[in-house]
């Protein structure tokens, strides 16, 4: 390996079977082309919100934002991808005249060593990555957040943000969506999958908004600890959809993704659901054809599209101070349940990836984690 060569390390999936996978390695060339960055990932969160990621990777496009390298492609048989992340990245070489080595940044990261982008615009706050493949992706997820420029950071609650701080911007934009149309009129909002890390952020938000009720659905498992939260209004198992008032107004929030649960709530409510939102699929193995569901037609929420419209209303720095402050009175709301545990190295990626991929992690453990050995 040559003095400029570093070892390279990508964490692989097969986007048609997720539970197959493997790790290229690969080496990373420091001596970059002129206006490049090289971003040495320091760690990153694992959740079942990645999960999501996978499985509207065609749809949304989350395959498109770190493409695999076609020699990869070539040499294993599969079509396969790298699932994004949220971490810290430090850069550690730069041809770019506004970029310094040295500076560190939380945005969207693959499951990997490192990564090279190619700044369009940079300043203190926000560094945007103009390679071409990103062209036609949301832009926010190509928006890097150097720390010194950052409002919502704080290097004492680092594992807190990656955990988190993305997950709770779409429940905060989900909510926001929602609201903006007046609930559709709804009395309550009910959120399946309640113990993941997003649907726990949406209801502490739709509670503590009080416009409507929250209403969350969890397995008989995880019953106890959703309960406990005490974010939700009221939490039900899945068994109990019939216990639902069949006669107030009410939407629905889908962060499950499992066929059965949205067609046990759209024929329980019938006409008292105004609306039915499509968010993420944690229950991914239970999904299925819905195109036959009584009541609203399913429409998936795309959080980037919201910022973009909140960003216009309210400009950046008004959207950054709303959610800045939502932020932190969900991330002290959590600091009583949240076990935020860091992993290092090939195996523990691997562990945690199939652990949250088969719904086997505990809901209170927050994973962070590094493809290096933990003193790299």
């Amino acid at each position: 390996m040559s003095q400029n060569s570093l070892a390279g390390l990508d964490f692989i999936v097969d986007r048609r079977q997720w539970h197959k996978t493997y790790f290229a390695e690969s080496q990373v060339s420091s001596d970059l082309a002129p206006g490049q960055v090289l971003f040495k990932i320091d760690r990153f969160a694992f959740t079942a919100n990645n999960i999501s990621y996978a499985m509207a990777g065609d749809l949304l496009k989350y395959w498109n934002f770190f493409p695999v390298d076609e020699a990869v492609e070539q040499a294993e048989a599969g079509v396969w991808g790298r699932i994004p992340t949220m971490g810290f990245g430090d850069v550690v070489a730069s041809t770019h005249d506004d970029v310094a080595v040295g500076t560190r940044c939380f945005g969207f990261f693959p499951m990997s060593r490192y990564l090279v982008i190619e700044p369009s615009s940079a300043n203190s706050s926000s560094i945007v990555d103009g390679v071409p493949h990103r062209a036609a992706l949301a832009p926010v997820y190509s928006q890097y957040s150097p720390v010194q420029g950052d409002a919502l950071y704080s290097a004492d609650h680092e594992d807190e943000l990656m955990l988190m701080r993305g997950l709770f911007m779409t429940s905060f934009l989900a909510e926001d969506f929602l609201a903006d149309s007046d609930l559709y009129g709804a009395q309550s909002v009910i959120i399946s999958s309640a113990s993941s890390k997003t649907s726990i952020a949406l209801g502490f938000v739709v509670s503590r908004k009080g416009r409507a009720k929250a209403i969350g659905l969890t397995s008989a498992r995880n019953l106890d600890f959703v309960k406990g939260l005490g974010f939700y209004d009221q939490v039900l198992s899945y068994d109990e959809i019939s216990a639902l008032p069949a006669d107030q107004p009410a939407v629905y929030v889908d962060m499950a993704g499992n066929t059965k649960v949205t067609r046990d709530i759209h024929e329980h409510l019938g006409d008292s659901l105004k609306y039915s939102q499509r968010i993420g699929g944690t229950h991914w193995d239970a999904g299925g054809a819905d195109s036959d569901l009584p009541g609203p037609a399913r429409e998936f929420f795309f959080a980037p599209s919201q910022i973009q419209k909140r960003t216009a209303d309210w400009g950046p720095q008004g959207f950054q101070e709303r959610m800045g402050e939502a932020w932190k009175n969900f991330r002290d709301a959590s600091s009583a349940w949240l076990r935020i545990e860091r992993a290092y190295g090939r195996d523990a990626v691997e562990r945690i990836y199939q652990s949250t991929l088969e719904g086997s992690a505990s809901p209170a453990q927050g994973n962070v984690i590094s493809l290096w050995d933990g003193d790299a």
